[in-house]
């Protein structure tokens, strides 16, 4: 094989690498290559992302929630791994730190038909926890949230009293599962 054909072999594997990237950047690629049979990752823009008002619960000064995620589009699709969530203001300015990880659940990937529902529990501890000058409460209007391996993200509405402040972390998700 001479020169050219070496550089164009190459040329083409750097263009199919940057299409992977693109489009997992955009939330329309998961964590699966083009070769392969099984579904992509969830893109947000086809995903509700909502709380379950009759799954909350409670404990010594936090409230826990089952954060969904139903596929609206017309085929399958996979999420694995932790959502990225953070309390907002009503202007969608992030309040405090962004939750943190709870390990307790296996990773594993959930494969969405159209319809399904996925879920991860988020734990919101009362901000009244912390200390006034840690802490510096205000209300939050929602939650942040980006589905796993995700780049765009949406708010569910929730009103509670957050950490302005980075520092304390006062929220705690699960994996979906």
């Amino acid at each position: 094989m001479d020169n050219a054909g070496i550089g164009v072999r190459a040329a083409t594997s750097v263009v199919a690498v940057l299409t992977a990237l693109s489009l997992s950047a955009v939330g329309l690629a998961g964590p699966y290559d083009g070769a392969s049979s099984d579904p992509v990752g969830c893109a947000t823009s086809r995903l509700v992302v909502w709380l379950a008002a009759d799954m909350g619960g409670g404990a010594a000064g936090s409230a826990f929630y089952s954060l969904r995620f139903t596929n609206l589009s017309a085929r399958k699709c996979t999420l694995a791994g932790y959502p990225g969530v953070s309390a907002v203001d009503l202007r969608r300015r992030q309040l405090g730190s962004p939750a943190g990880r709870n390990p307790r659940q296996p990773l594993r990937v959930v494969t969405l038909s159209p319809g399904d529902t996925a879920s991860a529990i988020v734990q919101i501890s009362q901000a009244a926890n912390f200390p006034a000058g840690d802490c510096q409460r205000l209300d939050a209007a929602g939650l942040r949230v980006y589905p796993p391996n995700a780049f765009t993200s949406k708010v569910v509405p929730i009103p509670f009293s957050a950490c302005s402040r980075n520092g304390p972390v006062y929220l705690h998700v699960e994996r979906v599962r």
